[in-house]
């Protein structure tokens, strides 16, 4: 499957724009926040190379990004670990998703939400499963919150040299379980997540 313009077209032939996609980047990690993106591609100007977000190394991710962020309206949302202690990983990826939506120029007259479940927004909006693999738009979206994620993981990583979060962001790979083990939970970890619990002892 390879993400298309067809739906947004026929949207905007119907009744419109702007159309914004909408996707995140960092529900599953046990460290960080989790950023959403929304975007608005300008039909005449669409970026090459938007496949799934996952298939694209580093250098193309952030060549892409670059493409979408001179073409496109760009909003990012950011929940911080906090508010996903808080207010639960759903609701705080929504929560960034309006976020998102709201810092667009121009509202949106639709807006296409990656997965089954939508932020409320006031506007009308379409979750989509799978979205970045079928829609442009929500791939777009998925490039610019994994690419704005992982320089904020990377960022982190400079602050806390021990816990390699420049290399798995977060995520509960080998690595990262080792260096909680060996230097514990840092401020940037979510106390909500289990394995994170147990590292505390709460669980």
């Amino acid at each position: 499957m390879r993400a298309t313009f067809e739906l947004e077209a026929i949207e905007l032939e119907l009744g419109g724009g702007p159309i914004a996609g909408v996707d995140e980047s960092g529900r599953g990690p046990l460290a960080g926040p989790v950023v959403a993106a929304a975007v608005v591609l300008d039909p005449s100007r669409i970026p090459d190379g938007m496949t799934d977000c996952k298939a694209l190394d580093a250098k193309a991710r952030q060549s892409v990004y670059q493409a979408i962020i001179a073409t496109a309206q760009v909003g990012i949302g950011v929940a911080s670990v906090e508010r996903i202690d808080a207010d639960s990983i759903l609701n705080a990826s929504l929560w960034a998703m309006a976020q998102a939506v709201a810092r667009l120029t121009d509202r949106p007259r639709l807006v296409l939400v990656d997965g089954n479940k939508a932020p409320h927004l006031g506007c009308a909006t379409r979750p989509i499963a799978q979205g970045d693999a079928k829609c442009l738009s929500i791939a777009a979206a998925a490039v610019v919150a994994k690419v704005a994620r992982d320089a904020m993981m990377a960022e982190l990583a400079r602050d806390y040299p021990d816990y390699g979060f420049d290399r798995h962001k977060g995520y509960g790979t080998r690595e990262h379980h080792a260096a909680i083990a060996r230097h514990g939970v840092t401020p940037h970890h979510r106390r909500s997540f289990r394995p994170v619990q147990l590292a505390l002892g709460l669980a």
